[in-house]
């Protein structure tokens, strides 16, 4: 699908922004959709940053944002923007939010790193890169914890989330977990499987050599399955795709859309296998120092950034970006070829046995370990795995009731 921004000039946009700020033109460029032109643009960018300016706010907020930008504006809905303008609203301009994407000042795997040195004071990247700097966030990523989209929402909203996820990350990692978008992992076949028939078993796909993100837990996943993970840097995974000296990549279908990767993805595998969180997180410290009034404020923007991004990326899966078996003609995936093999329940019930640690714990004992002490001493896989069964199997993510996980 193509997105309204590709109705501005790359050189329009830089003007644009360069007169009015990049995050004023973000903002409005969120806003404008269809209507969207390089003239349009500059008025409504004009009138954020009027609006922005406005008053002189109490805190100036750097967000670093690995990898977004105006090209991918409209593909993956997590919510960044969302946030950003509703904090700034919500304090009547006393929180000024300054956005920096395009891996300007961080990159998926070191934001986590600039927001604990202070560089950037607000951050989002995928918690599975962002584990190397923050290694509780591996407590996502057991293989088949989460059973659906929607058990990963219900998680996030749930209270007991404080206690299994939000305050370890405090204590052990001066991170204030705001919000986060929900997807399940598969495996993202290169050019290589172009001209193959499409992938309907684990077997087919067990002997092949696919990249892997930060996350420590997802490789034990991978290795379980016979998928080779090879730790292979973002800039050389294209390539790799491209030329075949990488079967696959694991990720989420929407990333392959939001990163560019679906020019050199011919098969997309819906695997399941664990949990694709583009989370936004905040330095501890700098929360800290707002305030408890203003505290209060930022998480309330993290609430309503959480039910923007339950509904708006559910939305933007089917029809951005053509995550299902039969995209829709103007999708990213139908446009560019990428076929979904979308696997029977069977499979990836061959493949939950052969690798979660309720059928194979053998294999994640040294790690469970490890977060069960840095959580208090709780068993965290069985408590998180409980909390996802909570709702049935088969509920929509859009229909997961929303909560103030931070109240009560």
């Amino acid at each position: 699908m193509k997105s309204p921004i590709a109705n501005v000039s790359r050189r329009d946009f830089l003007n644009i922004s360069g007169r009015f700020g990049l995050t004023s033109t973000l903002i409005a460029a969120s806003g404008l959709g269809a209507s969207l032109t390089a003239s349009s643009l500059a008025r409504a960018a004009d009138e954020e940053q009027q609006r922005r300016y406005q008053t002189e706010p109490k805190f100036k907020l750097r967000f670093g944002a690995s990898g977004f930008n105006e090209r991918n504006l409209d593909i993956q809905k997590s919510g960044q923007l969302f946030f950003a303008r509703d904090l700034e609203e919500r304090t009547n301009g006393a929180i000024r939010v300054e956005f920096m994407g395009s891996n300007e000042v961080c990159n998926q795997l070191d934001c986590v790193s600039k927001t604990q040195q202070g560089i950037v004071d607000i951050f989002s990247a995928s918690t599975q890169n962002s584990a190397g700097g923050a290694p509780y966030l591996n407590v996502l990523d057991f293989a088949y914890m989460f059973p659906s989209v929607a058990s990963m929402f219900h998680f996030f909203y749930d209270k007991r989330s404080e206690t299994l996820l939000r305050e370890p990350l405090r204590q052990r990692h001066n991170l204030q977990f705001l919000f986060t978008h929900c997807d399940l992992r598969g495996i993202m076949l290169g050019l290589k499987w172009e001209d193959e028939p499409l992938v309907t078993s684990l077997e087919q796909l067990q002997g092949t050599k696919n990249r892997v993100t930060g996350t420590q837990l997802g490789r034990i996943a991978m290795e379980q399955l016979g998928l080779n993970p090879v730790p292979v840097a973002w800039e050389e995974t294209l390539d790799g795709l491209r030329q075949g000296l990488l079967d696959g990549a694991e990720t989420w279908m929407s990333a392959v859309a939001y990163a560019g990767m679906a020019p050199v993805v011919s098969q997309a595998v819906d695997l399941r296998f664990f949990a694709g969180t583009e989370h936004t997180a905040m330095s501890l410290p700098k929360f800290d120092s707002l305030g408890s009034e203003l505290q209060e404020q930022v998480m309330e923007s993290a609430y309503c950034a959480q039910i923007f991004t339950q509904g708006m990326n559910e939305a933007g899966r089917y029809q951005i970006v053509g995550a299902t078996e039969h995209p829709a003609e103007n999708t990213v995936f139908a446009q560019n070829n990428v076929r979904v093999a979308p696997l029977s329940d069977a499979e990836r019930e061959k493949a939950e046995q052969l690798c979660s640690p309720e059928f194979n714990p053998e294999p994640w004992e040294q790690w469970r370990e490890r977060l069960n002490g840095w959580a208090g001493g709780v068993d965290i896989y069985k408590e998180i795995h409980g909390i996802a069964r909570e709702i049935p199997r088969d509920t929509a993510a859009v229909n997961v009731k929303p909560q103030r996980w931070w109240k009560g």
